[in-house]
Order: C-alpha cells, then structure tokens, then sequence
C-alpha cells in the first residue's frame, strides 16, 4: 500500500534511531492509526515554510524530513540565483527541542546547513539562538540570497517550524511555495554527505554572523531613538516576559541601545525552555494568562508597563497599570493605533519640508484595524491595506521602498509590528524599545498609553475592534456557508442587509469580486484556495469571515469606524455588538451549519 511504501522508503533514508525506534514500535504493536498519522500524508510546504509536531515520519518535522525539505529547497535556489555560490544563505533557530524524538531547532538548522554547504554553497549560521527578524534583517544586511529560520513562534511544545525568506529579506509568496515543493518532491534521497553534519565545522564555507549582526542591529535600530535624555531620566519601570523563548538578552540589549535602564526579566521565563513549564500556551495573544507571573513582579518592582514576546521574539504584547490599579492589556490592534500615530509623530519632527509627506507609506492587513486610513487621511500620507500576514506586508513594503517611497510602518491585529524598514516582517524586539520610547515620552506630558489611545481616537475617529471564530470540521459544510452567502437572495446575490444593517460594500477575495472598483475585480489579489469575504456596512461596520489555514476555524474581524467627533463609547460598543450578533445569526447561522462557538 501507499502507506508501506512511504514507511519504507523514509526509513530507508532515516538514520536517526530515536525516530527508526518510534517507528519499529508502531509497527510492532501494529498501530495502524499512529502509522497513518506519520505517513499518511507529506507536510505541505506552504508560503510560510513548514510547521508541524517534531516527531517521526513524512508528515512530522524530523531530521530527514529536514534534510529532504532543504535539499529541494536549495535547488530551487541554484535553479534561481546564478550567483548563490557567491552570496550563500543565513541560517537561524529558535530554542525548541523534543527529546524523543532526537529533534531540536538547533539539530535542524546544522542538517540545513549541511546540506548547502555540501553543495558549496556559503552558509550563515548563527551559533546561538536569536530572534525571528535577525534572519530576514541579516538578509538584506549581508545581500544574502534566501534565509532559513527553525522557530515554531507561539506553537505548543512539540511543534516546530521552518520559515523561508527569499533575497528581498520578506518571506515567500507564490509561486515560490509551489515551485520549492516540487523540488523537494523531487529530491527525496539523501545526498551522500547530507547525514554528516561534523563535516562543516572546518568547513571554509561556515561563517558565523552572530556577533557582527548583533553590533549592526542594534546600531540601525537605534536611528528610531529620538528621546535619548528622555530614556535616561524616566521613572517608569518595565517589566518584560520572554515567555521561555529567545528574547531575554535582545531585549536587554535593545534598551541599552536606547540608553534605558534594564527591563525588570520575569526569573522564571527569562531562560529559553522548550518544556514552556509555567504557562499553558506559549501565546501572548492569550492575554493575561501569560501575564500572571509578569503581573506579580511589576507589583513588587513597582512597575506600570509589561512588555511580553512570544517565544521566537517576532511579536509584542503590552500591558499598562490603570489609575485604578487593573491592568489593560492592548489588543494587536490598539498597540498599533499607538505605534503608527508615534512613528508618524517621530517622522514629523525630523521632517520639516511639507512635501515629503507624499512619499510617506504605511501598511496593514485587510483583517485589522482601519486607524491608520483614519490617520493618513487626516495627515496626509498613504495608506495601504494587504492580504492578511507579514509576508503580504514586507513584500509589498519592499516594492515601495525600491521605488523611492519611505515606508514608516505596517501592523497586523495578531500583535505583529514591523517599525523599522531594517526588518522586513515583524519585529518584537524594535518593537518593545519603541513603545518604551513612546511611553516615556507620554510620561513627560503626565500622559498614559491608554489616555494617549483615547486622543487618538478623539482625534481621528474611534475605531472598536470584536473578532472571534467559529469550530467546524467539515470542510464542506464551511464551503456550503460560505456559497449560501455568495446566492443569499438568488443565484450570484451576496446580501444586501444582515438584520437590521445596511451592507454598502463586499468584497469576495475567493472570487475576485468587488462592488466598491468600477470594473467589480478586486484590487487584491485572490486565493480560490482559501474563503475569504468582507462586507461593508452603511453605519460604519467593517466585516471580514474567513477560513484558517492551520486550523478548522471559520474567523471573522469586525470593526467600526466612527468620524470624529462621534465618542460616545458605549453607544458605538453597543452597536458594534449588535452587528456582531447580526452578523453570527443571519450569515453564520450556527444552528444550521451546527457551529461549535468560541469556548473562552
């Protein structure tokens, strides 16, 4: 069968024995379903690389797979660059590992490095770990041909990931992911020297770039600082959580770049730990819960601001002591509110000549917050929105940046920040010592982050934010869904209403359709291979559902935008409620499809 084979032949090329053991027990205890599991199906190489439990088998991370994915993967590269021999490729890892399976990120990214190395080709493999954003910041630092980072970001324990970045220092996009899996199908066999990874330590084509990237980063990183005296003298005092991952030392050095004081490290999170022991999900999108032991030390320190990284250092959650002694913790959307008005008021005060302004970019993905358009449109600089994810933005802020425009900053609700053009995807090390920056700067004025937020909003306009999912595991019944509102009132009629709200707009990124464009294509581009619809609404609602790609969720995204003037909160939160309850009933129908909602 299918099945044997795949279990053959990947055992043939194995010579891990902690996997070949997983295996022969299986086998021997005739586990056909366990069996399945590990060899049913090859992992998808996607634009985001790979991302699965490490483990034994053709769908789980492990060493040959590793070895498999990255033989494919560089020669795709020869096939790609002429002079990749010349350039060579940055290698980075996380600190995850699983012990029994013999796997680790470290493991994985001396495979990779073996692998381009036996093919002469220059490898730049850091001897430590570091964060996500030092392998696209080193690409583009070192005109590098590609990157390899081996981080499962927020996963659970047992996964880990493979993330790809190509010579413009943004992840992939198609066709890219497409043409990668085809040479990966294509090079499945070991090569002979691919298991011998003794073999590059005196290699010639080994270099090391942890120290130089770690002087360069910092010193770039430091053209954001614009309060350096500010820093000095402020009272305020930081917590920051790494939440068992890579961030500590960066973030350390990052302030001391900034001429701060050191961040107060949570003791029991500081130190990279693939067993995460002190919280459930590695997530700071979770909220408090990873919070709890950052919570305890700020009362003790005295200190008003957390700054917590997931655990590859790529994102940023923040949390500020109210008057009232509770914490808020902003969501991804309100932190970039902050940051892009800071960015833009930093910009300002260095540039003085007013027609510089036409050349001024920020981004954001289709699924967050509007604020920036509000901003822009006041100010007078441009606002783009993307197709949701990092990779959407860095590329697209990579094509502006070659055409002369000045990208200043892009976001994305999933508390994602890219601040600096140094790093194109998101970066949760700039990112901390920025919003330390910003919330010492506030102090100066006897202002917090949060009453900074609400003069935002006052200014141009509240933007209120409600997203949520819904469980189905049928990807037929997600389908009939999402055509039930593509022939709502008849064949090719999408709603014109949902309960009591107009809809004004829809925009269908599966199709490519778009009543707002003269011509009805959407701007966009579309993925027939996804669902993805975002409806409009008369009173200032925006809506976006959509489907996961990692998990069987169908996600929605809901927003209203009110002008200014218009602050009466919880009015404009009671409406937003409404329209999502409208929204849950008449085009989710949960009872129909039989929905299985959010379970906090």
């Amino acid at each position: 069968s299918q099945l044997q084979r795949e279990g053959v032949s990947w055992e043939t090329g194995n010579k891990n024995t902690k996997t070949s053991e997983i295996v022969k027990k299986m086998v021997a205890e005739k586990n056909t379903g366990e069996l399945q599991k590990c060899f049913g199906s090859r992992m998808e190489f996607g634009t985001a690389g790979l991302r699965a439990a490490m483990g034994a088998g053709i769908s789980q991370m492990n060493d040959l797979t590793i070895i498999q994915t990255t033989q494919g993967f560089c020669r795709y590269l020869e096939k790609n660059f002429s002079d990749l021999k010349k350039r060579g490729v940055v290698i980075g890892f996380d600190a995850r590992a699983h012990t029994s399976s013999g796997s680790s990120s470290k493991r994985f990214a001396r495979l990779a490095a073996t692998t381009f190395i036996s093919q002469g080709i220059p490898v730049y493999l850091f001897s430590s770990i570091t964060p996500t954003p030092f392998v696209p910041y080193t690409i583009t630092h070192l005109k590098l041909s590609a990157g390899i980072m081996i981080t499962a970001s927020h996963n659970p324990k047992q996964d880990n990931g493979y993330k790809v970045y190509w010579e413009n220092g943004a992840q992939i996009t198609s066709p890219h992911d497409k043409g990668i899996s085809q040479t990966i199908e294509d090079n499945q066999e070991p090569w002979p020297q691919a298991w011998d990874d003794s073999l590059i330590d005196s290699s010639l084509l080994l270099h090391d770039p942890y120290v130089t990237i770690n002087k360069d980063y910092f010193k770039d990183i430091q053209k954001h600082c614009f309060h350096r005296n500010i820093n000095k003298e402020t009272k305020l005092k930081f917590i920051h959580t790494s939440v068992h991952g890579v961030g500590h030392e960066f973030v350390q050095s990052a302030f001391k770049a900034f001429d701060f004081k050191h961040p107060f490290a949570v003791p029991e999170q500081k130190d990279p730990d693939p067993e995460f022991p002190t919280v459930k999900y590695p997530n700071p999108e979770e909220g408090k819960d990873v919070l709890i032991l950052s919570f305890a030390l700020a009362e003790k320190e005295g200190a008003g601001i957390i700054l917590a990284n997931d655990p590859d250092a790529d994102r940023l959650l923040v949390a500020e002591k109210q008057e009232s002694g509770e914490w808020k913790v902003f969501s991804g959307n309100e932190l970039g509110a902050l940051l892009g008005w800071w960015i833009f008021t930093c910009w300002k005060n260095q540039n003085q000549d007013p027609s510089a302004i036409k050349d001024v970019y920020m981004l954001s993905s289709t699924v967050s917050s509007k604020i920036l358009r509000a901003i822009a449109l006041k100010e007078g600089f441009h606002f783009e929105e993307t197709l949701t994810g990092f990779k959407w933005m860095g590329n697209r802020a990579k094509q502006l940046m070659d055409q002369g425009k000045t990208v200043l900053f892009a976001f994305e609700e999933a508390i994602g920040y890219m601040c600096s053009p140094v790093v194109l995807d998101k970066d949760g090390v700039s990112a901390a010592v920025i919003t330390a920056e910003m919330s010492s700067w506030l102090a100066t004025k006897n202002l917090s982050l949060s009453q900074q937020l609400k003069a935002i909003y006052e200014e141009y306009g509240y933007h209120i934010t409600k997203a949520s999912y819904f469980i189905c595991h049928d990807p037929k019944v997600i389908k009939d869904l999402f055509e039930n509102l593509r022939n709502f009132d008849g064949k090719n009629t999408y709603p014109k209403s949902c309960g009591k709200f107009k809809v004004s707009g829809v925009r269908d990124l599966t199709t490519g359709y778009d009543n707002s464009q003269p011509d009805q294509k959407a701007v966009l581009p579309t993925s027939k291979s996804s669902q993805m619809i975002t409806f409009t609404f008369a009173n200032g609602g925006v809506a976006t559902m959509r489907t996961s790609g990692t998990e069987p969720k169908i996600k929605y995204y809901s927003e209203l935008c009110a002008p200014p003037g218009n602050s009466d909160l919880d009015q404009l939160k009671n409406e937003l409620d409404e329209l999502v309850s409208a929204i849950e009933e008449y085009f989710f129908q949960p009872k129909k499809y039989k929905l299985q909602p959010k379970t906090e």
